[in-house]
């Protein structure tokens, strides 16, 4: 199959090559109109030229259309892109905005869901100590949430916790902080 394609692009290249060439000879037989010499009309030799450009146009919008048909090949070309290519910059360039959009956006995204784990943490924690009567409530949500899973109440130890997390205004509670080079370790026990 990947041969057929290849046949199929030189196909098209050869085509656009014989358009290209139609294009320079009309040019060419324009600028030198009345200079074609000695009994040959230069008018004849325009509308050939025009006819076959003609020819060739349609020998190329034919094998377009009949690639058009083929399912396998619809690919859809986003409109910024040709907007970006008519005014004469580079692809590439789109390209490579495009990703580096798309990896700024999944860097927000992935702190977004860091921060969310970090609330649901916290908030478990709190709730654990504030509403011990709650505490199977709690571990199954944390646990439908992506949290933890197995013992406690599924918060990890060192996901966005603060020193002293969980732990009220006076430094006592469930949440024991430990400042380990910068970071932070939070572990909480509940016993069933």
């Amino acid at each position: 199959m990947a041969r057929t394609g290849k046949v199929e692009q030189e196909v098209l290249e050869a085509q656009l090559q014989n358009i290209v060439q139609d294009l320079y000879e009309l040019m060419v037989q324009a600028s030198a109109y009345d200079n074609v010499g000695p009994g040959v009309q230069s008018r004849d030799v325009l509308v050939g030229t025009i006819e076959h450009l003609h020819q060739s146009l349609t020998t190329i919008h034919q094998t377009a259309a009949t690639l058009a048909r083929d399912p396998a090949r619809d690919v859809r070309i986003p409109p910024e892109l040709i907007q970006y290519v008519d005014a004469g910059r580079n692809p590439d360039i789109y390209t490579r905005e495009f990703v580096e959009l798309a990896r700024r956006g999944n860097q927000l995204m992935r702190g977004k869901q860091a921060a969310f784990a970090a609330f649901r943490n916290t908030l478990a924690a709190e709730m654990t100590r504030g509403l011990p009567e709650l505490d199977e409530d709690v571990r199954r949500v944390v646990e439908a949430t992506g949290g933890g899973g197995g013992s406690g109440a599924g918060v990890e130890p060192g996901v966005g916790a603060g020193p002293g997390a969980g732990a009220g205004h006076d430094g006592a509670g469930a949440g024991v902080g430990n400042q380990v080079q910068g970071k932070s370790e939070v572990e909480i026990k509940i016993e069933s």
